[in-house]
């Protein structure tokens, strides 16, 4: 019988080091002259963010340190989508930030098409949020490893490889 190799396609972050990233992100908005006084509360749940704060300008520096500190936690800036400001009572802004995580069947789809049209010697399988890729030479799996790399950069979500067996 024929040993066979696989390895699971994911989109996902660590949850613990977002956290981490949120918790510098209030304490540098404590610190911060020019954000100190600004009352901002930044709220995180499962898959949101949720930033309130006293104006455009002020939400654009709250931003640009989230987007600082979650790259210092070595998380993809991928896994932020800003949606459109909201403004609330008070002249305040509101700003949700969906938190990507998981492959969404169409992209899934996109992906094992291509794979199967680049490598002929592998197999795709959708399962859920994530694509197992299977075949009988490790040299095809890691072929099918550096395709997707080259095609990250063109997709708006981070991947990562696991289960390399």
């Amino acid at each position: 019988m024929a040993e066979t190799f696989s390895f699971d396609v994911v989109s996902d972050f660590d949850h613990q080091e977002l956290v981490n990233a949120v918790d510098q992100l209030k304490r540098e908005l404590l610190q911060r002259y020019d954000l100190k006084d600004t009352n901002t509360v930044v709220i995180l749940e499962e898959l949101e963010l949720i930033i309130t704060t006293a104006s455009e300008m002020t939400l654009q520096s709250v931003q640009d340190v989230l987007r600082k500190k979650v790259t210092k936690r070595n998380l993809s800036l991928k896994i932020l989508d800003f949606q459109a400001p909201e403004p609330t009572g008070g002249g305040r802004v509101l700003q949700k930030v969906l938190l990507k995580k998981g492959l969404t069947q169409e992209v899934s789809k996109k992906l094992s098409k291509m794979l199967r049209n680049s490598l002929k010697k592998i197999n795709v399988a959708i399962q859920g949020d994530r694509l197992r890729v299977t075949g009988k030479n490790k040299d095809d799996l890691q072929s099918a490893i550096a395709l997707l790399r080259e095609y990250e950069d063109d997709l708006d979500f981070p991947l990562q490889f696991e289960n390399y067996r």
